[in-house]
């Protein structure tokens, strides 16, 4: 093994020892939640802003993160650059997503609803494609089956779920009823263009809810919470400010349950 090879499998061991500790600053009375990712890219996977916003909020909070993603190949491989599809091209989502992960995620089959307290799902169009069908079918779309179980169980347990972006449509088509926002309802001089979206939420039977970048809706009936993110062509920063008053509110609602 040549001297540049022994470093870089250093630097990778050194890596994988630091990720398998679950992105954990806690103490033993940490909440553990439960992050579910679609890929690695806004055109195809989870988005990384968005993602990572997820990550460095519940870091803050002194959480304890294990991320998940399904093992399946994704709906297709996009070229970020062109933003179109690559032919022939195919990718894993659980592959994908553990670029984000650093390589510390599980098959999302081994996410059970009572070892954590709560569940947050990062949008991007993974959300749209490979966590459902609704980029393809709209509001006659099917969720992964593994992903309706999972929202499925912590409805059931009663544990707060959180929602950016576009994945708040997995809550709408599951949860008859819930209340969620993906922005606005009505494009505004173009500054929201998926605002189709909550008209899809409307006829699958759930509520939308009109709120701005920065804003969160809790539906306290269902444990839900939710923020536009990216669904509006917005600053960073306000994609991030928006994400962290949902992690947050999911924190609070952990210790109040």
């Amino acid at each position: 093994m040549s001297k540049m090879a022994r470093l870089i499998y250093k630097l990778q061991t050194i890596s994988s020892l630091s990720s398998s500790r679950c992105f954990s600053s806690s103490s033993l009375q940490a909440n553990k939640v439960a992050v579910v990712l679609s890929g690695s890219g806004v055109y195809d996977g989870s988005e990384i802003h968005e993602a990572s916003a997820c990550l460095v909020h519940l870091s803050r909070h002194g959480a304890q993160v294990s991320i998940f993603a399904p093992d399946k190949p994704q709906l297709h491989v996009s070229n970020h650059v062109k933003g179109e599809v690559m032919e022939g091209e195919t990718r894993n989502v659980l592959v994908e997503s553990a670029r984000i992960a650093r390589g510390a995620i599980s098959s999302l089959s081994e996410l059970k609803a009572d070892s954590f307290d709560a569940v947050v799902f990062p949008g991007g169009f993974g959300a749209a494609k490979n966590l459902s069908s609704f980029a393809v079918d709209g509001d006659k779309m099917s969720v992964d089956g593994e992903v309706e179980r999972v929202i499925q169980d912590f409805k059931k347990s009663k544990k707060p779920m959180g929602f950016c972006c576009i994945s708040p449509v997995l809550a709408a088509k599951i949860i008859p009823g819930v209340q969620v926002t993906v922005g606005q309802d009505s494009e505004q001089d173009g500054k929201w263009p998926y605002s189709g979206t909550a008209g899809a939420i409307q006829v699958m039977g759930g509520q939308h809810i009109n709120r701005e970048i920065n804003e969160i809706h809790i539906d306290s009936k269902e444990n839900v919470v939710t923020t536009p993110a990216f669904m509006c062509n917005a600053p960073v920063h306000e994609v991030y400010d928006g994400i962290g008053n949902l992690i947050s509110t999911l924190v609070k609602m952990t210790k109040s349950s």
